[in-house]
């Protein structure tokens, strides 16, 4: 099977698209998701392509479907959290083969294509539609909602799984060569050479302290939140692994890694897969699980003028964000109940409620706002799921809180200080990601 990136077409991009033809005619049901682990054990029962499977019968159990139901699957093909398989590294055979295999043996360890999927999951033999939403669970959701709303499928599984192998990332290939060529070196990047990941977000927060003046100690009361919140989700790797909160002097106290931004301002990676199921407004109402409409989904594709965006950049671009958010949506600022936007390197969350306006914000506000109640009791939730931060590296925690909100089976984490009634998620970049406006019903 040949299964094709989402076009271009498929992305809600440029501003002045009114309102999106699919509003409310698509809904999100069931959720499924695997258990978390920190790395890859190494069993075939572990590997990215198992959990996947596990989260995806999940969500079909969840939504009350039987798998002969499901026409659609759109998944994430890249499953890395930035540690590669090294060229040249041995491949685990005993895994390859406790599986029906594709062309790549990788397939399933490190990566993971639709075909491995429909090869190891027999029950799903009436999909006919298939398509990848590369890089992020943020951009499949996009894909699959757009799908779903055009007909090429009616009842569509979403999927991001990620692995985590041994070792530190990139420990092998160009970091461990003796020379580096052209501009790699000052490029941003986790490697031995260049800066660590979180450098140009670091760089963009520098400006914003300096813009602004604000500090990186106001970050604290948010930290501490995301913490708590994540604590709450008993799908995330903190609630299941190590339950202990993030107080303001433990975050004050870290370490920098890339100042300023310091260890818990970059989110940990682990292992974890989530799935969802997608299906027409109609077909929704018989389902098990009390259906959450899109209202719109956006997308960002902007390119920064050198190599890392500067804060003007960010700003300008998360404003665009915003307006094209609201405007398929056919709603305000004010209409937000919650918002559950990108946190995986912490600094970057004020970035993109301040594009949102969230509860009235300019830009500068946040930190500032990030003083007064955040918490799920208060009248101004900050990102209830937890994000990347409270629950691990995953990129769909603030997808699966705005359907559990909306669905009303948010357990503990449920937001209290206001109605859940209309929600916001995406990311990962502010200059680059995909964004979903969720709706508990379709008016």
């Amino acid at each position: 099977m040949t299964t094709q990136n989402a076009p271009d077409a498929m992305h809600r991009i440029g501003e002045g698209l009114g309102l999106w033809e699919h509003r409310a005619k698509v809904a999100a049901v069931g959720i499924g998701h695997s258990p978390t682990t920190r790395r890859w054990d190494g069993k075939p029962e572990t590997s990215v392509g198992a959990i996947s499977i596990l989260a995806l019968r999940r969500a079909m159990e969840d939504a009350g479907v039987t798998p002969d139901q499901v026409d659609g699957l759109v998944i994430v093909p890249e499953t890395t959290t930035g540690a590669h398989w090294q060229e040249g590294d041995s491949i685990p055979m005993d895994v390859v083969n406790a599986y029906n295999q594709t062309s790549d043996p990788l397939d399933g360890i490190a990566k993971l294509s639709a075909e491995w999927i429909l090869k190891n999951m027999p029950e799903l033999e009436n999909v006919k539609f298939t398509m990848y939403g590369p890089g992020c669970m943020s951009h499949a959701v996009v894909v699959a909602a757009q799908a779903v709303g055009d007909h090429l499928t009616n009842t569509c599984l979403v999927l991001k799984g990620w692995h985590n192998l041994e070792g530190r990332y990139n420990q092998g290939g160009i970091s461990a060569a003796d020379t580096v060529p052209g501009t790699y070196a000052i490029g941003p990047g986790r490697t031995i050479w260049g800066p660590p990941g979180s450098y140009g977000t670091a760089l963009q927060f520098a400006e914003y302290c300096r813009k602004y003046g604000k500090t990186h100690d106001m970050m604290a009361p948010f930290m501490s939140n995301s913490r708590r919140n994540g604590l709450l989700f008993p799908e995330g790797y903190w609630a299941q692994h190590r339950p202990e909160q993030l107080t303001e002097e433990d975050y004050l106290a870290a370490r920098w890694i890339a100042k300023p931004a310091s260890l818990f301002d970059n989110d940990i990676p682990i292992m974890v897969a989530a799935a969802y199921l997608f299906t027409t407004a109609e077909r929704a109402k018989d389902m098990k699980q009390k259906p959450v409409y899109i209202l719109n989904h956006a997308s960002s594709k902007a390119t920064a003028r050198s190599l890392t965006p500067t804060l003007d950049e960010v700003e300008a671009e998360t404003a665009r964000t915003g307006r094209k958010i609201y405007e398929g949506a056919g709603i305000t600022a004010n209409d937000l109940s919650f918002e559950n936007m990108y946190d995986g390197f912490a600094l970057f969350h004020q970035f993109h409620i301040e594009g949102l306006g969230y509860r009235g914000m300019k830009f500068g506000d946040a930190l500032d706002f990030y003083q007064t109640d955040i918490s799920i009791e208060g009248p101004n939730p900050i990102l209830p799921s937890g994000g990347n931060i409270g629950s691990g590296r995953s990129r769909f925690w603030m997808h699966t809180d705005c359907i559990q909100q909306l669905q009303g089976r948010a357990g503990a984490r449920t937001i209290t200080g206001v109605k859940p009634e209309i929600a916001v998620s995406g990311g990962p970049m502010p200059m680059g990601g995909n964004f979903t406006v969720w709706s508990a019903t379709p008016a």
